[in-house]
């Protein structure tokens, strides 16, 4: 799905008034009809306080149209109008005056913090103040009434955007925003709503369709996408009939140090599982009876040293190299990923230790195979790239490392960001169980096996990521969100394949 950004979403509006022959307010009619037909199938004329808060833009006409709504439907509804300014959008003022034909009185102004009205936890509030169009930081008693608001721990609903939140940058710390149980948001999601700084502020986050102009929408170019399951499907490519183990490539994984074994043997078992043809390990000679005795189908090769890499050979000739997981960053360790990295050609995923190793030792970069991979969490995101001012900043600083190094970077997070260049693949799969240890090591062992079945390194970090958090969701969902943990996910990759086509799926030992 793409994320467009604001300037492309207004002119969606327009150009969908245009050849749709709207007339004024009818866009808005229709938005707010759409908001109302989804508050109104989840109450089902429950008779509960609703309060509703409108600015004095669109989004408060929104607002607006939504409170006409559920006054003609028996609701008992109170509608206030924020008066920060003395300006007004047309389409606010076509429903302000459209609502005095449904009640009994005008809406409450409210200019300033006297005018606060009363608010229990009982109350329902729809927030439908400034939405996606905000571009300053609140005034001092919008500020104050955005905070009066989420204390009052009432249940809210913002229409669009919560209030005091920005579609293109992070409110300044300590900046109040409105916390929405639930945001309602119009046509394609906002980049801003994956982000972790602004995950407490989203809540549950609903999409509606309001039918602006396909054609427009779909040739408009956009750098971000968010990848849910119609585009994985476009992503995967199926096996033929007379294909034998040597077509889906020869994985080859390094890592591993005395007491981190696991490491390695959860990310070779999440390679097979997921469908290379061939994988081998390497790692420390301590590895090895754990390795062959738990994994009996991957080839192991192990170094001179017992406890940690110091010299990696081999007479293999693989078609993807993945490095770091449990291999620690000591000398000896650093010097033998150098030398590993001055040889290599061969396609390359780099997690942990690996991400470790190059923050330790920058000038390793220029010595990555295009397209290289990294797989960094947050803490190791930042020793590499230094840190940054909000999530927006970091986005930035990724982008430039990715293009100065030619490297993909998986931020791995809530929503996991897939950065190669310009562009953002964010994902939408996954789920708090998966906070776990072991996780990452099993979602290098997914794309590390996907490039080995030659897809191209971003198709095989994108498709990845999506089928490693997918397949999380499903073990979740047996297993609790407590009870899960990386071997399941590493065990049942193939049920996040077997549900890309929507077959019965069970996992082992079901």
């Amino acid at each position: 799905m793409k994320i467009f950004d604001i300037e492309q979403l207004a002119e969606a509006d327009k150009i969908t008034a245009e050849r749709q022959g709207l007339k004024q307010g009818e866009l808005m009619e229709r938005v707010g009809t759409l908001v109302f037909n989804d508050i109104h199938s989840k109450l089902n004329g429950a008779q509960i306080p609703i309060k509703i808060f409108c600015g004095i833009g669109n989004n408060g006409g929104d607002g607006l149209v939504v409170g006409r709504l559920l006054i003609e439907h028996g609701y008992q509804v109170i509608v206030y109008i924020v008066n920060y300014s003395k300006s007004r959008t047309q389409d606010f003022l076509l429903n302000y005056d459209r609502i005095k034909g449904v009640s009994n009185d005008w809406p409450i102004q409210i200019k300033g913090v006297e005018d606060f009205p009363e608010l229990t936890e009982k109350d329902f509030i729809i927030d439908a103040m400034f939405g996606i169009g905000l571009n300053r930081p609140l005034e001092k008693w919008v500020g104050d009434l955005v905070s009066y608001i989420n204390n009052s721990k009432a249940f809210i609903l913002s229409i669009d955007m919560p209030s005091g939140m920005f579609a293109n940058k992070m409110p300044k710390e300590g900046a109040p925003a409105i916390k929405a149980n639930v945001t309602i948001t119009f046509q394609a999601p906002k980049l801003i709503f994956f982000l972790p700084q602004a995950a407490s502020y989203i809540g549950d986050l609903q999409v509606l369709e309001i039918g602006l102009d396909r054609e427009y929408l779909s040739t408009a170019p956009v750098h971000n996408q968010l990848i849910g399951k119609p585009e994985a499907l476009l992503l995967y490519q199926p096996r033929t009939n007379d294909s034998h183990k040597g077509d889906y490539g020869h994985s080859l994984i390094i890592g591993g140090s005395y007491g981190k074994i696991g490491s390695i043997l959860l990310a070779s078992t999440s390679a097979l599982r997921t469908g290379a043809g061939l994988v081998t390990i390497f790692s420390p000679k301590c590895g090895y009876d754990i390795l062959q005795t738990n994994l009996p189908e991957a080839m192991v090769i192990t170094d001179e040293n017992n406890e940690e890499l110091s010299n990696i050979e081999f007479d293999i000739t693989p078609d993807v190299i993945c490095f770091g997981m449990g291999a620690g960053t000591s000398k000896k360790t650093l010097e033998a990923f150098t030398n590993l990295l001055k040889i290599t050609k061969t396609p390359m995923v780099i997690d942990a230790d690996g991400i470790n190793l190059l923050s330790k030792e920058k000038s390793l970069l220029k010595n990555l195979p295009e397209n290289t991979v990294l797989t960094p969490h947050p803490k190791e995101l930042e020793r590499l790239i230094g840190k940054w001012k909000d999530d927006f900043d970091k986005l930035e600083k990724v982008k430039k490392f990715s293009k100065k190094y030619g490297v993909i970077v998986v931020i791995k997070g809530a929503h996991t960001i897939t950065v190669y260049k310009e562009d953002l693949y964010i994902n939408n799969t996954g789920n708090p169980g998966m906070a776990t240890a072991g996780s990452g090591d099993v979602l290098s062992g997914v794309i590390t096996s996907l490039i080995s079945q030659r897809y191209e390194p971003l198709i095989a970090a994108v498709l990845g990521v999506y089928l490693h958090g997918r397949t999380g969701d499903i073990m979740a969902e047996k297993v609790s969100y407590q009870g899960l943990i990386s071997g399941d996910i590493a065990n049942n990759m193939g049920l996040s394949f077997l549900d890309l086509f929507e077959k019965e799926i069970q996992s082992e030992g079901n």
